[in-house]
């Protein structure tokens, strides 16, 4: 579908493309990764013919068309549901055209082409998706300007995927989500029936969506098969390969130069000498796995602990003026509390955190908040609060008014601006680097309670892993809002659902959060009709049914074990293969048998590919079941 060939791009000095040839199948759901400032937004530029490669060329095949979400959130009194609709020009313009056209001829041409795209399900179709990042039935007829930007995005999103373009790019696109819509969004994207490009850090989401991951390193690009996992496994095996011929190479050339420099001055010793020489130029240099630097984050502990409850709650309320958002909360906040926050956007997660750290008064009912507690919030609105003329050291500098310029600038040091970035304006630095600033800010004090609302939007995955370990160290209390089911899995130890104006522990983990998400989107999608006929059923009847289903899907069960058996013997073959391939010596002593291990290993990873394809055709027959 998307081909790339010898394509260069360079940004001033900074060559971020070079000289990439790539071919993405048709219908692969490829997930772009790479750290923050890697070269992934130019990419989608160039895809986009926003600008021009240095050298090279790209493109889809005749006729594809490619599909992106624009950044301008979409406004105006057009009502979300129309605005979707909207984007299918072709449809839009027959439908038109059908109110005015008299030709007979031309009418039934019409007709049959809307019949032909399902305009007529349109409707239906769009309004699901809509319903699915987190839209009701009367938002849905509520005009585009009534909503906030990140809300308006969302509406964006969904007119693309209803769009369904031969080739779509998503930049981020559970960024203006919570954990409901990304959890819609990657069921829906699974069954994405064209090619899909998709920038995301999430390594659940990417896990969960992708069949490809393509690496963007240095300016490098690598097409690997499989998903985020299968990747980093493949890429670690790389590097450890790369580090054995890197060092068997050295351990030559140090051989090579030792004989050299022994017997350069001999008479009897000077052709072999040279002879060495020419043998030393022929090694060149040293080829190495370029492996992604580490990140660091830094979150200072309090000062002094203090004793819990750090704040609670007695059958509390609060809100915005007269409007009641939550009511009877009762809440037990520890001194050293990990808290995951569930729920729909809009069923008050933000107004029970500003409540918690103190920026709403309870409307009635009583909290009580520990003397000299220090609570520090981050929210993702912050970076556009940001003035684009201030950097780093002015920031800490405000911070430690008195503190001398040593200290001053060790401080944004460990923030993560060093020398080269402290003194960068705000415009200039990545939404990963003003994320990172802002977490460093929020914390700067030493918090007893720390407040993150979506803490992983903008960072790249070894920040993501680095917020991780930092939280894992951080000794306060710590309350999560966040999309992201890798924070919340590593950080949370206690879940609290925000819903129908209330807020009550969540008994259970992720897992059935994330069923208990999608059974009830299921069950929404049924209509009347068919939930009545269900009800109708007699409970001999279901039975039955069960029993003609087991006995329908025994077959395919069975040969589901069959190829099953198949992989597991091809894996350990494959397994001693690889033993064999990974003596010392096997390719200078035994060139002819490590060739043929080579070519058998390769024969077996394709009978891998394809008993798997077979065995997940089988599967997808017993599940459709």
């Amino acid at each position: 579908m998307l081909a790339l060939n010898e394509l260069t791009y360079r940004l001033g000095p900074r060559l971020l493309i070079d000289n990439a040839t790539i071919a993405l199948p048709n219908g692969a759901r490829c997930g772009l990764v790479g750290r923050n400032g890697c070269g992934k937004s130019t990419l989608f530029r160039l895809l986009l013919g926003e600008i021009a490669p240095e050298s090279g060329t790209y493109g889809l095949p005749r006729g594809a068309k490619m599909g992106h979400v624009a950044q301008e959130a979409p406004g105006g009194p057009i009502s979300l549901l129309d605005y979707v609709l909207a984007a299918d020009t072709e449809r839009t313009a027959l439908l038109e055209e059908a109110e005015t056209a008299t030709d007979p001829t031309r009418i039934s041409d019409i007709q049959i082409r809307l019949y032909d795209i399902g305009a007529h399900a349109a409707p239906a179709r769009a309004a699901a998706i809509l319903s699915g990042l987190g839209f009701d039935a009367e938002a849905q007829a509520r005009p585009c300007s009534d909503f906030s930007g990140g809300w308006r995005m969302r509406v964006s999103l969904a007119a693309m995927l209803f769009l369904e373009p031969d080739m779509l790019l998503l930049d981020e696109p559970t960024n203006y989500l919570d954990i409901e819509g990304a959890i819609w969004l990657k069921s829906h994207l699974k069954r994405y029936p064209n090619t899909l490009l998709v920038v995301s850090h999430d390594k659940d989401f990417l896990n969960e969506v992708c069949d490809h991951i393509l690496h963007l390193d240095r300016g490098k690009m690598t097409l690997y098969r499989g998903n985020y996992s299968t990747f980093a496994h493949m890429r670690a095996e790389k590097a450890m390969q790369a580090e054995k011929e890197a060092g068997k190479v050295a351990a030559q050339r140090a051989h090579l130069q030792a004989f050299i420099d022994r017997f350069k001055a001999k008479a009897s010793k000077a052709k072999q000498a040279q002879s060495r020489v020419k043998q030393l130029e022929r090694l060149g240099p040293v080829a190495t796995f370029a492996a992604e630097e580490g990140a660091k984050l830094f979150l200072p502990n309090p000062e002094k602990a203090l004793a819990p409850p750090i704040v609670s709650m007695d059958n509390a309320s609060v809100g915005y003026g007269d409007r009641t958002v939550l009511r009877g909360l009762n809440l037990f906040i520890s001194d050293d509390d990990r808290i995951g926050l569930l729920g729909q956007n809009g069923n008050g997660k933000s107004t029970l955190v500003k409540f918690i750290a103190g920026r709403l008064e309870p409307q009635h009912g009583k909290v009580t908040r520990a003397p000299k507690i220090k609570v520090a919030y981050f929210a993702q609105h912050q970076l556009d609060e940001l003035s684009e003329a201030d950097t780093p050291y002015i920031l800490v500098r405000r911070k430690m008014p008195d503190a001398p310029e040593a200290k001053v600038r060790s401080k944004t040091a460990q923030l993560g601006f060093g020398a080269e970035k402290a003194d960068t304006q705000i415009e200039k630095l990545s939404g990963g680097e003003k994320a990172r600033l802002l977490l460093g800010l929020a914390a700067f004090d030493g918090p007893h309670l720390l407040i993150l609302d979506e803490p992983t939007n903008h960072l790249d995955i070894p920040m993501r892993e680095a917020l991780v370990e930092a939280l894992a160290e951080y000794k306060g209390a710590v309350i999560i809002v966040s999309h992201d089911r890798a924070i919340l899995d590593a950080s949370c130890d206690r879940l609290l659902l925000v819903a129908d104006g209330g807020v009550k522990t969540f008994d259970g983990d992720l897992d059935d959060y994330e069923a208990l998400i999608v059974s009830g989107r299921a069950s929404k999608d049924d209509t009347p009709r068919e939930r009545e006929k269900e009800g109708a059923k007699s409970a001999g009847d279901k039975r039955a049914e069960k029993a003609e289903r087991r006995e329908n899907l025994k077959p395919l069960k069975d040969k589901a074990a069959l190829l099953e058996a198949q992989i597991a013997k091809y894996q350990a073959l494959l397994s001693r293969i690889d033993i064999a391939l990974s003596a010392p010596d096997i390719f200078s002593k035994y060139p002819a048998k490590a060739a043929q291990l080579t070519k058998d290993r390769a024969n077996l990873v394709s009978h891998i590919d394809q008993t798997e394809e077979l065995w997940l055709g089988v599967m997808g027959e017993i599940e459709g079941g």
